[in-house]
């Protein structure tokens, strides 16, 4: 069952988080499914209840560029033009993750995939999470992602503590993820919102 976002939901959603639960809500994109970063319990949940394959890292949400910086053990001035470049918004970049990140988000890849949503809602929950949340989207492996509740719920309801229901999700395509390299190349892991070329233009622009 989805509840309608409310004062009321989003302090249960906290609560929840808090005690290594799940909650489902919505995102610029889709609709996630999202768990602390302190509690690699809660993260851990979330493979089972997607069905994820063990070997893939969980992505975070960030309310902000100082959170990324945080989880990262550097950001590169690569790393940072696209921040400012596509943030808030539909932008995953994979940087060299921090060593007190919890191997159930790095997964043995060393990197972790950070995002600033540009949804109240989510914002809201990651802001108030301490700046951020792991977070997957809010479908069984596999599957068409969702872009309401009620898809959501219906997918994995089942399988979380909460279910917000924030309206439909504006965007309804994944986000496009980046991954930055020592040497300041990159590589597309994921094709969304944002075209290639856009992620060209910005890395390759000189001041």
């Amino acid at each position: 069952m989805a509840h309608p976002v409310s004062p009321v939901v989003i302090e249960q959603a906290l609560k929840l988080l808090r005690g290594g639960g799940l909650v489902v809500f919505p995102t610029d994109t889709v609709y996630g499914v999202g768990a602390s970063v302190d509690r690699p319990d809660g993260v851990a949940r979330l493979f089972v209840a997607k069905g994820r394959p063990s070997e893939r890292a969980i992505p975070v949400l960030v309310s902000g560029t100082e959170p990324a910086v945080r989880l990262a053990s550097e950001v590169s001035d690569a790393g940072r033009r696209l921040m400012d470049a596509f943030w808030p918004g539909p932008l995953t970049i994979v940087l060299p993750a921090a060593s007190w990140l919890p191997e159930e988000i790095v997964r043995g890849t060393s990197g972790v995939g950070v995002r600033m949503p540009d949804h109240p809602v989510a914002l809201e929950l990651i802001e108030r999470s301490g700046g951020a949340l792991a977070t997957t989207s809010a479908n069984r492996s596999g599957e068409t992602e969702t872009r309401t509740a009620d898809e959501a719920a219906r997918e994995i309801g089942d399988r979380v503590d909460l279910v917000i229901d924030g309206g439909e999700a504006p965007g309804g395509v994944p986000s496009t993820v980046v991954r930055l390299d020592s040497s300041g190349g990159w590589t597309i892991l994921r094709l969304g919102v944002i075209a290639e070329s856009d992620i060209e233009r910005v890395l390759l622009e000189r001041d």
